[in-house]
């Protein structure tokens, strides 16, 4: 069967005829979410959700059962829905139950039951084993993921913030997708709650502009990362991370904290490529912001080498995956963040070391 992304599920559905199986591959919660509502949507009533919409974990072993519910007719309603979820922990299996595994899925899927649309989940395959072959060739697969790289993964977050502000009705001014995308860094969630505040404060004009996002999206937080730049403009490590970790008691999400202090390292790399921005009226002019940030902008970006913006850059992507994987605490990814950027000593050294790191950073 084909492969499409998840913008394009609903179009399918909308063909009417039933989905037999279908594979939600990837990692993207929010794009998940979203595909399992337009199924339990499509396929069964509401008044019947509580009977005929099942779900089952493969990494519970529940494989067996999860498929004999897809054999049962529904109760109070004339089709259901049955999800298996983590089904890549079939592929960690001992050769003969992943064996025995796969040939009860694949039994499953050449003779699927017509009343069941049975929807597969897993955050990646390895397609070359012979389950992701079987799953490729017998079940329609959903990519739910933003893809591999920033630049396809912003691109893809400012589509969906096109879609949201359709489906609300409201138009977006140019560059306000993009932005708007940066700033959540591809969180779709977080991008889903802004577009929301950003919809109803356009209410009567049905339009949102660049001003809107500096009001509603992340004001509060761009003051939060202002400041900071002068701190690492400075070297000032201990007094950043006491900053970073004070913003956090204070109910600050760390990845919306990381996406605006990015969103500040970008804003200073424009900084020092403007021609003939002396001022920081100049600068807010170019660069459409306030004149306050600007001035903080503008002598932050003299203070700090190009090379390191660009390596903070790095930094500050290797800090949004380890937070978003759970892979160190917020505090601690933080404080090595802020190591890192602070350099030089730090942003070379391998992430293994980083208890070390940080608290050499905290004796700065």
């Amino acid at each position: 069967m084909p492969r499409i992304a998840a913008g394009e599920l609903l179009a399918r559905l909308a063909k009417g005829k039933p989905v037999p199986a279908l594979l939600l591959l990837g990692d993207e919660a929010y794009l998940r979410d979203s595909c399992r509502a337009l199924l339990v949507e499509k396929y069964v009533p509401e008044s019947a959700r509580e009977w005929a919409v099942s779900r089952f974990s493969a990494g519970s072993n529940y494989l067996a059962a999860a498929l004999a519910q897809a054999q049962t007719h529904p109760m109070l309603s004339p089709q259901q829905v049955v999800f298996i979820e983590e089904l890549e922990a079939l592929e960690s299996l001992g050769e003969e139950k992943r064996d025995a595994a796969v040939a009860l899925l694949d039994a499953y899927l050449k003779n699927p039951a017509p009343f069941t649309t049975l929807v597969l989940e897993a955050a990646h395959l390895d397609q070359r084993m012979r389950l992701g072959k079987i799953l490729a060739e017998k079940t329609l697969v959903v990519a739910v993921s933003l893809g591999e790289n920033d630049r396809d993964r912003r691109a893809a977050a400012a589509v969906e913030a096109k879609r949201l502000a359709a489906e609300r009705k409201v138009a977006l001014e140019p560059g306000v997708a993009e932005e708007l995308a940066d700033l959540v860094a591809d969180d779709l969630l977080l991008l889903r709650n802004e577009m929301e505040k950003l919809a109803i404060h356009a209410a009567e004009s049905r339009r949102i502009r660049r001003e809107d996002l500096e009001a509603l999206v992340v004001s509060n937080r761009r003051a939060t990362v202002w400041k900071l730049s002068e701190m690492i403009a400075s070297r000032k490590a201990r007094e950043a991370m006491d900053f970073l970790s004070r913003a956090l008691r204070h109910g600050e999400e760390p990845v919306g904290m990381v996406a605006a202090i990015a969103w500040m390292y970008r804003k200073l790399i424009e900084v020092q490529e403007l021609r003939g921005a002396a001022s920081p009226w100049q600068v807010a002019g170019q660069l459409r912001m306030q004149p306050e940030s600007a001035a903080i902008a503008l002598e932050s970006a003299r203070k700090i080498p190009r090379e390191q913006l660009l390596a903070g850059i790095v930094a500050l992507r290797e800090c949004d995956s380890r937070l978003k994987g759970g892979t160190l605490g917020a505090e601690a990814a933080l404080d090595f963040l802020v190591a890192q950027l602070i350099g030089p000593g730090f942003g070379g050294r391998s992430f293994s070391s980083d208890n070390q790191q940080v608290q050499k950073g905290r004796g700065l």
